[in-house]
């Protein structure tokens, strides 16, 4: 993989990004102007949602990590721990390899072995790994799991990931603010004769929590199982030892226990599915619709086949 693939692939994903917020604003405008219509608002829920969005595209641009981050739990790592600071060495080693800025170090207190990385851009980024896996790998496989989320970093995937993970929050408080309406407003008009325009009410938060629940899906599937496989590569092209993560990604899917406390909002970071969901070991037309994980064992069989190639 060349620079020039890179350079290519971190457009890619910028304008991609730029694409994903601007189909969430015309998403939350479509669904404001219905609710103006059935609640007779005069424009104040499109006002709300339009404003919804832009607080949203602001806060996942400018403090997206920090909430991602927050929400795992992360801390920052402890330099008198042997298994830390040598997290810390990788992460230092590679990023000269690499060309890039050094992302924050952290570290999540959790036995599973998963890593991620997440911000905006390689000036503003960070990297986390879990106690389990600086537990479990040695150098030469941590230095495969880092170098497949530096990759994530330089082809700026963290810019999308984060965007998504916050941006698609702001779709279900529409569905919230609706919800609260529609019964609020029922216990209101309850005295009054307002059947008709309850059931309309109904049918519509209905359609719109619908709605929320797949667009939301879609757009974590932004983050598509390609850019796994694309990042597994970019960690080849760093670290030169592909059987290297090829063993780490052995001994992540070995641990079969999910980590605790992971919601579907930022599940997608990891490196590997942080719930342990059957689908995502799944290869199949299904599973390419609805995981943003592809096989484990399928991601170790390229790799092995990339050192194959190399020694030959």
């Amino acid at each position: 993989m060349s620079a020039l693939d890179f350079v290519k692939i971190a457009s890619r994903n910028k304008r991609r990004t730029f694409l994903l917020v601007i189909i969430l604003i015309l998403i939350l405008f479509g669904i404001g102007r219905l609710l103006d219509s059935v609640f007779n608002g005069g424009g104040v829920y499109t006002i709300i949602a339009l404003t919804i969005a832009l607080i949203q595209s602001l806060v996942s641009y400018y403090a997206g990590d920090k909430i991602v981050l927050s929400s795992v739990r992360a801390r920052q790592p402890d330099l008198g721990d042997y298994e830390e600071r040598q997290f810390v060495n990788v992460v230092q080693e590679l990023c000269i390899a690499a060309g890039i800025p050094q992302p924050k170090c952290y570290v999540m207190d959790d036995p599973s072995p998963n890593a991620f990385a997440t911000g905006r851009d390689p000036k503003h980024a960070s990297v986390c790994a879990t106690k389990g896996l600086l537990k479990v790998l040695n150098r030469e496989e941590l230095e495969g799991v880092i170098g497949h989320e530096l990759s994530h970093v330089k082809n700026r995937d963290i810019l999308t990931m984060t965007m998504v993970s916050v941006l698609a929050g702001a779709i279900v408080i529409i569905a919230d603010l609706l919800r609260y309406n529609l019964f609020y407003g029922a216990t209101r008009s309850r005295d009054r004769d307002n059947g008709g325009g309850r059931i309309i009410a109904l049918l519509v938060f209905i359609i719109v929590v619908i709605f929320a629940t797949i667009i939301s899906h879609l757009m974590t599937l932004a983050v598509s199982r390609a850019r796994e496989y694309m990042a597994d590569a970019g960690s080849v092209s760093l670290t030169r030892n592909p059987l290297a993560l090829a063993s780490a990604l052995e001994k992540i899917s070995n641990y079969s226990k999910p980590m605790v406390g992971i919601s579907d909002a930022v599940s997608h970071f990891f490196i590997s599915d942080p719930k342990k969901r059957k689908l995502s070991e799944k290869d199949s037309l299904w599973a390419n619709l609805w995981s943003t994980h592809p096989p484990i064992e399928k991601r170790i069989a390229i790799l092995r086949q990339m050192a194959g190639a190399s020694s030959l």
